[in-house]
């Protein structure tokens, strides 16, 4: 079978590592397409390395712009690769903008389209992921869920049940692969960044970091919280350079970083005393590890890992932060067994449906 994966993101490589690698064990031929929607090298290049996978067959590099004109010149620059590669399957993840146009360009043309982790739902429309995932889900052929929760999404809003797989979390299935290599570098990086007991933070989000009136708030109650337990804070250059300056004056305790690797940020997820967050991805792989996860969001699209992990949702309520921060710092971590289907065999499933359907 012809497969062609589309990834744009970070956590879209993540989550293509490993199903590329289950084909590929199986014999099928492979592109894998960059649309360069993270084109930052820290952002993309160092992951495709550490992550082992080959370097992309075609970079599109469309860089960044809003959502509609990011959106239009994936579409544009995707349209004649496929043409080009006429793949019999295109398999997209998550619920970035190079997934759903991806898939409108398949849906147009006719070629069946894979969508990996399928069914999440924030039920927030005012975040762009969730049209994403909404638009991408309703256009998709095969739709490969994380959980059952998201099997129960797709038939209420009357997807076929014969579409649906229910096959786990690829990217527990990276996560399980590079553990070790993660738990092996720590004792360099604790050593390089002199770490003793830490928390981590990572903001991305535009609500969360664009905003003054938002984000400077937030800044505040990290800076006083960091001088009960450093916080190592990797943070986007693109926030880096707008809030430079409110940065700068917060106390050493609350230490600013450039973004890390993947095995270097999977180390510290594993290693600090708890996490503060807005990532999706960083929600699902603090359940798996078992630390304490703050997530400052009015809703999730990953609601198992509440009822089933470590996650908190935080919103904007900051006296919620401070006594979810102080529960981590001062109680026992959860003890439980990780959702079902987090094995690190989700791709396996993955690979081995594609493989059964091309015969």
């Amino acid at each position: 079978m012809k497969v062609l994966h589309v990834v744009g993101a970070r956590p879209n490589f993540m989550k293509a590592a490993p199903v590329y690698r289950a084909l590929a064990s199986r014999g099928h031929q492979q592109t894998l397409v960059h649309t360069g929607q993270h084109y930052d090298a820290l952002m993309s290049d160092v992951f495709f390395q550490a992550l082992e996978i080959p370097a992309p067959d075609e970079s599109l590099n469309v860089g960044s712009g809003s959502h509609a004109q990011q959106t239009a010149s994936i579409m544009s620059l995707f349209e004649p690769v496929v043409l080009a590669r006429q793949p019999e399957i295109v398999l997209v993840y998550g619920d970035v903008n190079s997934t759903v146009a991806a898939a409108l360009v398949c849906a147009k043309l006719g070629i069946r389209i894979g969508h990996v982790e399928s069914g999440l739902r924030s039920n927030d429309r005012t975040m762009p992921e969730e049209i994403n995932r909404l638009v991408t889900d309703q256009l998709a052929d095969l739709l490969f869920t994380p959980s059952v929760d998201g099997d129960e999404n797709l038939a209420r809003e009357g997807v076929a049940k014969e579409k649906i797989f229910l096959v786990g979390n690829v990217m527990i299935d990276t996560l399980v692969q590079f553990l070790p290599k993660a738990d092996a570098l720590y004792p360099k990086l604790q050593a390089e960044l002199s770490l003793g007991s830490y928390g981590l933070v990572t903001l991305h989000r535009p609500s969360n970091v664009d905003d003054e009136a938002t984000f400077l708030p937030m800044l505040e109650v990290l800076d006083s919280l960091s001088r009960e337990l450093p916080l190592i804070f990797p943070v986007h250059p693109r926030t880096r350079q707008k809030w430079a300056a409110q940065l700068e004056k917060c106390n050493p305790n609350l230490r600013v970083l450039s973004p890390q690797g993947y095995l270097e940020f999977l180390a510290l997820q594993k290693n600090a005393i708890v996490v503060i967050t807005d990532s999706g991805g960083i929600q699902e792989e603090t359940t798996y590890l078992g630390t304490p996860c703050l997530t400052l969001r009015e809703n999730t699209e990953r609601p198992i890992t509440i009822t089933q992990g470590t996650n908190l949702l935080i919103g904007r309520d900051w006296e919620l932060l401070r006594k979810g921060f102080h529960a981590a710092l001062n109680g026992p971590r959860k003890q439980q067994a990780p959702p079902p289907l987090w094995d690190g065999k989700a791709s396996e499933r993955i690979a081995e449906i594609l493989t059964r359907l091309s015969l």
